[in-house]
């Protein structure tokens, strides 16, 4: 291991060498390898009590998680809400992510149970889909801790950005049900479990592959494929929720309250899918979409384009 980095505070860190000195006391211990992969470090005489939450951040979590919920269950993308708030929370990235999945499954689980209950989809119809994505997400969230994910980071806005302008263009996209191009199982092979995998191996922008590719190659309506986005939605999040469990990561106190308030905002989100339709459902897929996009490359190239920026004023001025 190259340094360790100890949490202090929400929002900040400090680094000591691996010697060991170190000038105060952490919340969390965590160890970088070469790659800048992080390490759990055994540590027991560096070890705290368990972080405090107050009834007002809670209630804050809360609120973000229903907003995230309704959003999600129209066009995916909820994560772009909830994982900043839950590391301004002062949680750790590997916690964020964790906790992020146990409300994401509450929230994607109460969407897809409106669906079938309101007849758009049929699970039984969809047994292979569901184990195939379910295999592909657990086995990308293994992956993810021994592989670098960062070529991702690289090709991911670039597709996203294709999959808004489909959405925006293509004449299949609407209220009725398109010319289907290739059969369920061959789907549940190829998208179920390609899908599945991406979503455990890195995340954003799951719920517009899964919608495109119900679109594209089974000619879903947008309510059909948003209903069907839903339920494999949920088998990736509660795949990869199952490891980060065995892994020891999930925050119970603020994902469980997250959880109350994505369901809720799923609810209504799912009913208004029902009601309104590609009308809804379109122009969000499409703003998600290039939102996500738009963080992708801030996260990673912010730093080379505010330098740049400040070179361009520099000779400007």
């Amino acid at each position: 291991c190259v340094t360790f980095r100890l949490r202090l505070a929400r929002n900040s860190t400090t680094e000591i060498d691996p010697t060991g000195r170190k000038d105060a006391k952490p919340y969390d211990v965590r160890c970088f390898d070469r790659l800048h992969r992080p390490q759990r470090v055994v540590a027991p005489h560096l070890e705290s009590s368990p972080m405090e939450f107050g009834f007002e951040l809670l209630a804050i979590l809360f609120a973000v998680a229903a907003l995230a919920g309704f959003v999600d269950a129209i066009a995916g993308g909820g994560g772009l809400i909830t994982i900043p708030a839950l590391l301004w929370a002062g949680v750790t990235p590997a916690q964020a992510l964790a906790t992020n999945k146990l409300q994401g499954s509450f929230g994607s689980f109460s969407a897809s149970l409106n669906f079938i209950r309101k007849g758009h989809v049929h699970p039984r119809d969809m047994v292979l889909a569901i184990v195939l994505t379910f295999a592909g997400s657990a086995l990308g969230t293994v992956l993810v801790q021994m592989l670098d994910p960062g070529i991702l980071m690289t090709i991911l806005p670039a597709l996203l950005i294709l999959i808004a302008l489909y959405f925006l263009f293509s004449p299949r996209v609407g209220d009725i049900d398109a010319h289907q191009i290739i059969g369920k199982t061959t789907f549940a092979f190829t998208a179920g479990f390609a899908i599945g995998f991406y979503d455990g191996f890195f995340g954003p922008g799951t719920g517009s592959f899964f919608s495109i590719a119900f679109v594209a190659l089974l000619g879903f309506n947008m309510t059909k494929a948003t209903a069907h986005t839903k339920i494999l939605n949920f088998t990736s999040n509660f795949a990869s929720l199952v490891m980060f469990i065995a892994g020891g990561e999930v925050v119970w106190i603020v994902g469980g309250v997250m959880a109350v308030g994505a369901l809720i905002g799923a609810q209504i989100g799912s009913h208004m899918v029902m009601k309104v339709g590609a009308r809804l459902v379109r122009p969000l897929l499409v703003v998600t979409s290039i939102a996500i996009s738009i963080k992708l490359i801030i996260d990673q190239y912010g730093s080379t384009i505010s330098h740049s920026w400040d070179q361009m004023r520099h000779w400007i001025g």
